[in-house]
């Protein structure tokens, strides 16, 4: 009976201090007595669907991307770095909700496929200081495209889903790309 109460009082200390304050600030053994209580308690998965958008920028005063390396191939091997704002809606001034953060690099001789590895960072109300991240082929021409959610922190810890992708605008001569973003991911 006691050490069922002792699990239940850690375990409402970690839900409130991910819930109160939002940003994750945990050291190593929190985490750990945090992996304890899934496997001892058997913690609910949980599922959360997310729909967002960002905004990739490579041309104008307010760049978001960059080419940060390229081959000597045409269109081949190009690598960029990205810090691109999420927003609620498809305008560039509606509802900041993060960034999206990371490389990507073309990655294919036929056509421009992408493959990305980023990271959702979330900076908005109950989901501050959170991420899922992404890892995967992005054929970014084509209508709608899946990338796996392979890990996520703070209240998506031990994430796993899929993150599918459509080009909401896109303008390669003006360098402005908006991507429509739905999420669903298990996690804990």
């Amino acid at each position: 009976m006691k050490k069922s109460t002792s699990a239940s009082i850690l375990l409402l200390t970690l839900i409130s201090s991910i819930t109160l304050n939002g940003v994750v600030s945990e050291g190593p053994k929190e985490v750990e007595s945090w992996f304890e209580t899934i496997s001892r308690d058997k913690l609910p998965e949980k599922m959360t669907k997310l729909h967002f958008y960002f905004h990739d920028l490579s041309k104008g005063k307010n760049v978001t991307a960059v080419v940060v390396a390229r081959s000597n191939v045409t269109s081949f091997g190009v690598l960029a770095s990205a810090d691109d704002p999420m927003t609620v809606g498809p305008e560039l001034m509606s509802k900041r909700v993060g960034y999206l953060k990371g490389l990507y690099m073309t990655a294919s001789f036929e056509e421009v496929d992408l493959l990305m590895a980023m990271t959702f960072v979330f900076t908005d109300e109950i989901y501050n200081g959170s991420s899922l991240s992404v890892m995967g082929h992005n054929p970014h021409q084509h209508l709608y495209r899946e990338v796996p959610v392979v890990g996520g922190s703070g209240r998506f810890r031990l994430a796993r889903g899929v993150a599918t992708l459509h080009n909401y605008f896109h303008n390669l001569t003006m360098g402005k790309f908006i991507v429509e973003v739905d999420i669903v991911v298990f996690h804990y």
